[in-house]
């Protein structure tokens, strides 16, 4: 026997122990470059295709490599039997799943609604009082950009319960001014002088695709309630071109002025 059989690391022979180490090592080298181009062309396919991108599938395919890998290393580095290893964790699976419950839920339901492409990143949706563009879906929620750049995170397991809606291109850029015209007001005058106010002052912020509107829906005692419909651009932010309009209009002979003591 050699110094060298006599020298032990964790209870094996130096030469041994060397032997797993490189194993172990050139498996790993090998599963990170196939992680890298099984994650590059699911990317392409992905993107070339109608199925919707996001990371829960990516991350599925890179957990599906290591396992792979895991499994691979067993027997020949830590001298465990790939059946008894699989074996125990579906026993250790069982038991843990049952204190993930949740997890479980909105993992299978991310899955869920990435394959039936009930969202897709980029789609303007509204999730009860949610409104916003979808970013992106991860295992445990899905991730919705407001207007005002805020993130909300919208767990799938709700999503998949919640009624949602799809938003068209009017809803995404309307920015809504409520109003009360007095009584006696020439309600088309004044919906030409709101219309070119809010041209000019809100000139370059407006979404060209749509026009300034002014809507009334109810006549009351106090005047007309109208509804100023803005468009504005995607970097515009809808509350600062509507208090830019509202304190133009503050002053108007034809606002209503005696509501707010009298409603």
């Amino acid at each position: 026997m050699t110094a060298l059989d006599e020298t032990s690391v964790l209870g094996l022979g130096l030469g041994e122990f060397a032997t797993r180490a490189g194993f172990l090592v050139v498996v790993l080298g090998i599963a990170l470059v196939v992680q890298h181009f099984v994650v590059r062309a699911a990317r392409k396919a992905l993107d070339g295709s109608n199925v919707p991108s996001a990371s829960i599938f990516v991350n599925l395919l890179r957990a599906l490599v290591w396992s792979f890998a895991l499994l691979g290393v067993l027997k020949p580095v830590f001298g465990v039997e790939p059946t008894a290893f699989v074996t125990a964790l579906g026993v250790t699976s069982l038991v843990v799943s049952l204190g993930l419950q949740d997890t479980i839920s909105n993992l299978v339901g991310g899955l869920g609604l990435m394959v039936a492409r009930v969202v897709r990143p980029g789609d303007q949706v509204t999730v009860g009082d949610i409104s916003g563009e979808v970013v992106d879906v991860t295992w445990r929620s899905t991730m919705v950009r407001a207007r005002d750049g805020k993130l909300q995170l919208i767990p799938n397991s709700v999503l998949n319960k919640t009624a949602l809606t799809r938003r068209t291109r009017w809803q995404v850029t309307v920015a809504d001014l409520p109003l009360v015209v007095a009584p006696g007001a020439d309600l088309d005058a004044v919906t030409e002088e709101v219309r070119g106010l809010a041209q000019t002052l809100l000139a370059g912020q407006l979404d060209p695709e749509f026009d300034v509107e002014l809507t009334f829906g109810e006549l009351t005692p106090f005047g007309a309630r109208g509804v100023v419909h803005l468009h504005v651009r995607d970097d515009v932010v809808p509350a600062a071109a509507v208090d830019t309009l509202a304190r133009a209009l503050a002053r108007r002979a034809w606002l209503a002025r005696a509501e707010v003591g009298q409603a």
